[in-house]
């Protein structure tokens, strides 16, 4: 984990039982995961990257379409993009016509950078308050299944997910993370016109926050 990773994830590891490592960045974490991967023999589950990552995430995108068949947009975090590349890809197949919409914050925007240059692109220094949204680079098999099912992808600033994060708690009760609100916070925000009267999902992943941060973030 990075240094710096919100003391309640790192507790909550502890009490599950993981051994944990930190690291000065996610460029170093990731490179001491392959050393300890080669060491040791153990299997990397990868957090964003692989076909059988993407296979699993497709399933919350054959959801939507399930429960909501006349589904016109879906609005989906990227951070390495493996919940993306999975979903887009179940949601393209099923509904040609729905949009897939991406958001990424404007300090961890790898994906974006990535459909721009037109292949996997890394990035130097994330900053940005959503942590779970920071992917210090875009892999091949994550970006080319974006790359194909992912309409568009937006940029966020951190005080919008901020704005996100209180929307979430006053109308649905909801206490999350910022990387759970950026979806919201792309409707509220740089979406919001071109999506008024249609028919949006969203996806709110990611609650794991304490509540001194959530008091001090919604309160700044």
């Amino acid at each position: 984990m990075k240094v710096g990773a919100n003391p309640f994830r790192v507790a909550e590891c502890r009490r599950y039982g993981a051994e944990i490592i930190l690291e000065p960045d996610f460029h170093s974490a990731f490179r001491r995961v392959e050393e300890i991967r080669e060491k040791e023999g153990r299997t990397l589950i990868h957090p964003f990257e692989g076909l059988r990552t993407a296979t699993g995430t497709a399933t919350l995108g054959l959801e939507f379409i399930e429960q909501v068949p006349d589904l016109e947009s879906v609005i989906v975090p990227i951070g390495g993009g493996g919940l993306a590349a999975g979903l887009s890809t179940a949601i393209k197949l099923a509904k040609p016509a729905c949009r897939v919409l991406g958001v990424e914050p404007f300090g961890a925007d790898t994906m974006y950078r990535s459909f721009v240059a037109g292949s996997p692109q890394s990035i130097e220094k994330i900053e940005t308050i959503a942590d779970s949204l920071g992917a210090p680079y875009a892999l091949p098999i994550s970006y080319a299944l974006c790359r194909a099912s992912v309409d568009e992808i937006v940029r966020i600033r951190d005080e919008e997910m901020i704005a996100g994060m209180r929307f979430l708690l006053e109308h649905a009760r909801i206490a999350v993370e910022p990387a759970g609100a950026a979806a919201t916070a792309a409707l509220l925000g740089p979406l919001r016109e071109r999506l008024a009267g249609r028919r949006v999902g969203l996806i709110v992943c990611g609650s794991n926050i304490d509540a001194a941060t959530f008091a001090r973030l919604i309160g700044s």
